[in-house]
C-alpha cells in the first residue's frame, strides 16, 4: 500500500462500540414506550449510525414520537453513550500494534467520526491513543454525515496528503462508498454489528475480514 495519510473510523473501526445500539434502543424503549423490545426498522437503525447525533434522534423522534423533541432523546442517547464509552467499549485487536506501524513509517493519522468529538477524545484518552492522530474532525463540526465526502475532504486537508495517497479505514458501508467516490483509497473492516459487510467486500479496496485484525497489514 502506497499510504501518506490515514483517515480512521471511531466506532466499529478502532473501538468494539457498535454493541451500544442494542442497549440504546432497548433503554429508549423501556424508559419512554415501556417496552424493551423497541427496535427502529432496520432501515432507520442503518441511517442513524453515520448521521449526526442530533440528526439521527431528530429522525428517531418523528418517526417513532419518542420523546418530547429530538433534542431530549439526543441528551438522553449522550447519556449511554458516554457511559458506554467509559465503562465497557474495548479496542479491537491489533489496533495499537497497526498504529504503532503506520507511526513507524511517517504516515499522518487524524480521527474522522459521526460521534461528536467530546466521545471521540474519551476513547482516545481511555485508550492512550491521542499521540497516533493530527487532530479529531467530526461530522458535528462538519454538520454533514457520512453519506456526504466533507469531512473525509476536511480529514484529508488536515493531513496534508494528496487523495491517491490517503486512506479512510471504515466499517461502514455508507461512509465507504462514500469515500470511495470520492477518490480516497479504502480500507473496509469486518464488524458483526454493522450492515453490509458483502457489499463492502466487493468495494473496499483491502479488508480486513472476519477473523481477521489490523495486524495483516503489518510487514
Amino acid at each position: 500500500m502506497n499510504v501518506k495519510g490515514a483517515i480512521f473510523d471511531m466506532d466499529g473501526t478502532l473501538i468494539d462500540s457498535l454493541p451500544v445500539w442494542k442497549i440504546l434502543w432497548q433503554k429508549v424503549g423501556e424508559k419512554y414506550l415501556n417496552d424493551k423490545s423497541f427496535y427502529p426498522s432496520h432501515e432507520d437503525d442503518k441511517a442513524v449510525r453515520t448521521l449526526t447525533l442530533e440528526v439521527g434522534m431528530e429522525l428517531i423522534h418523528k418517526r417513532y414520537n419518542i420523546a418530547k423533541n429530538g433534542e431530549e432523546l439526543s441528551n438522553y442517547t449522550r447519556d449511554i453513550f458516554k457511559w458506554y464509552y467509559e465503562e465497557i467499549c474495548p479496542l479491537k485487536d491489533g489496533v495499537i500494534e497497526f498504529l504503532e506501524y503506520l507511526k513507524s513509517k511517517g504516515v499522518k493519522m487524524c480521527i474522522a467520526s459521526a460521534s461528536s468529538g467530546g466521545f471521540v477524545k474519551l476513547c482516545m484518552q481511555k485508550f492512550n491513543i491521542e499521540k497516533y492522530f493530527k487532530q479529531i474532525v467530526s461530522c458535528n463540526n462538519i454538520g454533514k454525515g457520512k453519506e456526504f465526502p466533507d469531512v473525509f475532504f476536511k480529514a484529508q486537508e488536515v493531513l496534508g496528503t494528496n487523495l491517491s495517497e490517503t486512506f479512510v479505514i471504515e466499517d461502514s458501508l455508507v461512509a465507504l462508498t462514500t469515500a470511495k467516490n470520492a477518490g480516497f483509497k479504502t480500507i473496509g473492516v469486518y464488524d458483526e454489528n454493522n450492515y453490509g459487510y458483502e457489499e463492502i467486500i466487493n468495494l473496499a479496496d483491502y479488508i480486513v475480514k472476519k477473523g481477521e485484525s489490523f495486524k495483516k497489514f503489518i510487514e
